[in-house]
Parts: structure tokens; sequence; C-alpha cells
């Protein structure tokens, strides 16, 4: 058992045998646990970390690979936690890494531009990233699922799109103007952030958390802050506490604003998005104002945060409150009193609770769908645990369950920031974190905007890092995508895909 720190209980599993594994991720299954998230490390002898969250808590099993046939081998989980696959299939890609069992084993992260595992274990590394030899890789055609009829056709859609958005491809299978089928192809963004931080100091590392997923900056960061005090048993001053909350609720704020905005537009209403996209612009020039960045980049860090509240800044972030309160309450009525909008909206991009709860679904598109998991009513420090916010929860699981959870949530955040405000203690920035004798290792878990984060560390003897893996639940929602949009509409697939509104950054680690 690792000491509880703030407020949510991590156990690490003690390295067993592959036996041991798979039959706790059976009990795991059994009693409801969900999976987070899986990677690899090759510190040493080739180990494979899982993620689990249950109602006790977090739940990390390593497990030491064995080597069979020249290969370094694991049980896949896939056929108990069909999330697991594509995580499964990165560790082939990047390790070289095979899991017994698991279906499905097309290259996801590997684009074919290496020919070896570029992370493989040491007597592997010879090739490093980049192909063999000098010659140009062979980019083959991925071997999408092929639908076949009478009137069937495709419609790729990416992997370059028309906005900004980063790139991913899609392949619908359509009758007529029906969606039979849709598969994704990510990756496009990996950059091979575990790597990076190898080596790094603890603080440096932080910055590195903090980027994965711009729109997540401080979740990532709050994430990794967080196994680094778990390694080092080290638990930051309620100030820091409330502080890390009342940022992460702004980030949370404005994530869906910005959300809800852009769902109105989608679906025909122009004056939605430029309602929200006010609310959201307001917003983040108060966060330039106050905290000195727009996005909260590098406010958490490990041991603390970086600045505190000013006294003249409280009752100016007050009335900001009032005023996204009022608002947000005017505009959540304009969209549910809508009929074209909610004709868009309902029985659109269904997603039923049997599924979401089999595949594992947490955040908004779990809680939509009729998952009451939310960590910060599930293992609330303070302020959730002096200031509990209520659980938005529907059970429709369409884009309009979606909608409504964003909604519910902005209105709980901006209860709970002013409570922040008001009641909190006095704020304290940052304190030294203790050394270590010996090599630690830490987990960590922050609900997002969109759910549940992951993050692992392991650190050296001279405060490095020997290594790291942060998750986004994008990693687990994108399949659930794949779930919600066939027998919907082609014209609908923009607004479904925005109604998750999922990371590509912080899924191609």
């Amino acid at each position: 058992l690792v000491p509880q720190l703030a407020g949510i209980p991590r156990f690490l599993f003690p390295q067993g045998s592959l036996h041991d594994y798979r039959e706790k991720t059976d009990d795991i299954r059994a009693t409801g646990g969900r999976f987070l998230g899986l990677w690899a490390n090759n510190s040493g002898h080739p180990v494979v970390y899982s993620a689990f969250l249950l109602r006790e808590g977090l739940l990390v099993l390593s497990v030491p690979l064995d080597r069979e046939g020249g290969r370094w081998i694991f049980p896949s989980l896939s056929p108990i936690f069909p999330a697991a696959i594509r995580f499964e299939r990165t560790v082939i890609d990047l390790y070289g890494y095979h899991p017994v069992g698991l279906l499905d084993t097309r290259p996801w992260i590997n684009h074919s531009l290496w020919d070896s595992p570029p992370m493989g274990a040491p007597e592997d590394r010879d090739s490093c990233f980049g192909h063999q030899g000098g010659t140009e890789p062979h980019l083959a055609d991925y071997p999408f699922v092929r639908v076949t009829g009478p009137g069937v056709h495709e419609i790729p859609v990416g992997p370059v799109h028309a906005g900004i958005i980063e790139p991913g491809h899609f392949r619908l299978q359509v009758v007529g103007e029906k969606i039979l089928r849709l598969e994704e192809r990510l990756g496009y963004t990996h950059k091979g952030v575990d790597s990076l931080f190898l080596g790094r100091s603890i603080l440096d590392g932080s910055s590195l958390a903090g980027r994965i997923s711009g729109d997540s900056t401080v979740a990532f960061a709050f994430a990794y802050a967080q196994a680094v005090e778990n390694a080092l048993k080290f638990s930051p001053s309620s100030g820091v506490c409330f502080m890390r909350a009342f940022l992460l609720e702004r980030e949370r704020i404005a994530n869906h604003l910005g959300d809800l905005g852009a769902l109105g537009n989608d679906a025909g209403l122009f004056f939605g998005l430029s309602q929200f996209s006010r609310l959201k612009e307001n917003m983040l020039r108060k966060n330039q104002i106050h905290f000195g960045s727009r996005y909260l980049f590098d406010l958490i860090v490990p041991g603390g945060v970086t600045l505190a509240f000013k006294e003249e800044s409280t009752q100016d972030l007050l009335d900001e409150l009032d005023i996204l309160l009022e608002e947000v309450t005017l505009l959540k009525k304009i969209y549910d009193d809508h009929g074209g909008l909610q004709d868009r909206f309902q029985n659109t991009g269904v997603l039923t609770p049997d599924t979401a709860s089999r595949m594992g679904l947490g955040g908004v598109v779990g809680r939509a769908s009729g998952q009451a998991w939310d960590l910060r009513i599930d293992h609330g420090w303070d302020p959730y645990r002096r200031f509990p916010p209520a659980m938005a929860l529907f059970h429709v699981g369409d884009v309009a369950a979606r909608v409504s959870i964003r909604f519910l949530e902005i209105l709980e955040s901006l209860f709970l920031c002013r409570a922040i405000l008001l009641h909190g203690p006095e704020h304290s920035i940052r304190e030294n974190l203790p050394d270590n004798e010996d090599c630690v290792e830490g987990i960590g878990v922050v609900e997002g905007f969109r759910g549940e984060i992951v993050s692992w560390v392991r650190i050296g003897k001279n405060g490095k890092l020997e290594g790291a893996h942060l998750q986004d639940p994008s990693g687990i929602l994108w399949p659930a995508l794949e779930v919600a949009v066939p027998g919907n509409l082609v014209a609908d697939f923009p607004l479904i895909n925005k109604s998750f509104n999922l990371s590509y950054s912080g899924n191609d680690l």
C-alpha cells in the first residue's frame, strides 16, 4: 500500500508471475474495476504496467516479461478489457514486446517509418529510432477492414483536416447517407514522449508533462506532480491543494465552454459558437491577467504551485464567476428550448449504458451513458471533500446527454471555484521535495475535463527521471466513437465526433 496522497488510495502490485497477472486482472474485471491504460518500461528487465480504477482507489499492476522463442511476451488483457487492444499494439510497435492472445496485431503508432522497435529491451536497441540501412522506409497501406455489398462505398476523412485540428484518419463505410462502420487510424502525432522524459530533472519533467495535450495542461501537470509526490512520500499543503483544484476547475470550465460553442455551430446554431467563444476568450484573458498564462501553463509543479492568489484578484474573479453563471444559465435555456438544435442532438450518436460499461468508459462520455465515475466525488480530497460537486449523470448516451453533462459540470465548477475563493485556507506556494536514497516509483490520477489522466514516474537515486508515462483518457474513448457512429447519417459524424472531443496528441504519445 502506497501512502494515501491527495485523497486517492494507490496500490502498486508487486511483480509476480504471468499467471498472477492474469488472475489479478480477471478479479478486477469481475469486481467492476475499469482499465485506464497500459505501457512498458525497459529500465533493467522489461516490464509492462497496467492501470485500473477501482472503487477502492487506483491500482497499477506490473509484470516482468518472459523470453520465449527470442521474443519478450506477456498475456494480453484484450480478452478481458477490449480497450487494451490499441495500448498493446503500441507496446509492440515501440518495444517489440508481444502480448500473447492479442487478436489485432496491426501496427498502430508505427506507420512503417522504422523497421524495429525504437525503445525495446537493451539488447534490441541497436537499431534505435528510424529505419535501417539508410534506405527509405516502405510505407505500406494500412489494412483497414473492408465492408462490401450492394451500394456500399467508402468515405476517407483525414488525416489532414479542413481546420487546425491535429491529424487523424477516419474510414467510413456508407450505404446512401447511412454509416455502416467507422474505423480510425491515429498515431500521426506520435513524438516519443516517454523517451523525452528520460534523464530529465523532476522540474523539467513537469514542463514536458504540461505540454502533452495543451488543452489539459493543468490536469497533466497535476497528475505528474501527484506521481512524483507519491513516489517521494510527500503531501502538499492544504493551500496548495485548494489552488490546484481552482486551476483544474478553470481549465474544465474553459474547455466545456469551447465545446458547447462548437457543438452549437456543428448543429447549425452559429449564435451558440459566437456566445460561448466570447465567454471562453474572456476567461482566457482573465487567466493571463491573474495567472500569467492564458491556458495556465507551468502553474502546477511537484511540491506545490508557482504562484498564490493575489488579494486584489479575488473580487475580480468572483465577479467573473457571477457573470459566467448568469450567461451560461441563459444559454442552457436557449439550447434546451431550441427545437432545431435538439432535433440534431437527440438520439444522435447513441452509446448505451451497457456498451459504455463493457468498454469501461469514464469522463463526460461515460457519465452521459450512465457510468457514475468521477474522481472528484469518488476519491475527493480537499477542497472536493469539503465542497463536493454533484455528479452530472445521464443514461441516454446521445449528443444531447453529452451537451447536458457539460452544462451541468460548468455550473458545479463555478460554485466550487466560488467556494475556494471565499473559504479556502491561507495560500502557500511550493515546498522542497525530500531526497530519495533509492530508486522509487509513484503514480497519480486526476479527473481532467475529458476524464481520468494517469501518471507514472520512476525516479533514480540522483533525482533524475528513469521513466515516466502519462495517459490521456482519449486512448480509452476513441474506440467508443467507432461504436457510437454507425447507424447515423454521414452529416452527423462531425457533430458526434465533437461531442466526444478527444485528444489526438494525448493519445499518440
